[in-house]
């Protein structure tokens, strides 16, 4: 697997996105020194896909393939989009509050800590339904990991189509989530634009 080892900081520069939006709560001093520059309209269809993947943790391809499915689907094609990026499972648990950021919740999951109706699955990818039940694993709700974790995440606001019961580290998928919940800065028609070319 791929693995992008850009420090978070300098890629949110790059991208102009805030930290706060990946779970990590430091701030960078630094000015990106090429803010001044005009940027093509084919510059900002690409940085608004770069910034969908580096929030949400997803290579290329899986990317491409997941626009191709939103094409598939009913409705707008954007909207689509986003809500299968927010239905991954990865995405669910950091959303839920037990795991400070994508990528913890991404090894959260592949460290085979998490169940989806009771059964264990191990995919951070995995799409999420709605009426599923996610929870930590009965085994791994005693492990220090998950104690320090909720005791940084207490009073964390879970979105509205998803419920969340913090004292058994487990949740519900409510709805699929309308793109007025999901409070992600990705202008997604330009991602469509891009890939209509």
């Amino acid at each position: 697997m791929a693995i992008n080892r850009t420090p978070v900081l300098k890629r949110c520069r790059s991208l102009d996105l805030e930290p706060h939006f990946l779970g990590v709560n430091k701030t960078s001093h630094r000015k990106n020194t090429r803010a001044n520059r005009k940027v093509s309209e084919y510059g900002l269809q690409l940085r608004e896909k770069q910034k969908a993947k580096f929030i949400y943790g997803v290579q290329e391809k899986p990317f491409r393939n997941m626009f191709e499915k939103a094409e598939k689907m009913p409705g707008l094609v954007g909207t689509n989009l986003m809500q299968l990026l927010e239905l991954r499972l990865d995405n669910i648990i950091f959303r839920l509050g037990y795991a400070r950021t994508r990528r913890e919740a991404r090894q959260v999951v592949s460290h085979k800590h998490v169940t989806v109706n009771g059964k264990v699955v191990n995919i951070p990818s995995y799409k999420v339904s709605e009426g599923d039940v996610i929870a930590i694993k009965e085994k791994s709700k005693s492990l220090q990991r998950f104690k320090d974790i909720t005791e940084a995440n207490k009073g964390i606001a879970v979105p509205a189509w998803l419920e969340g019961d913090f004292d058994n580290l487990s949740g519900k998928v409510a709805q699929i989530p309308l793109r007025e919940q999901i409070d992600v800065p990705v202008n997604e028609t330009l991602i469509v634009e891009l890939y209509s070319k």
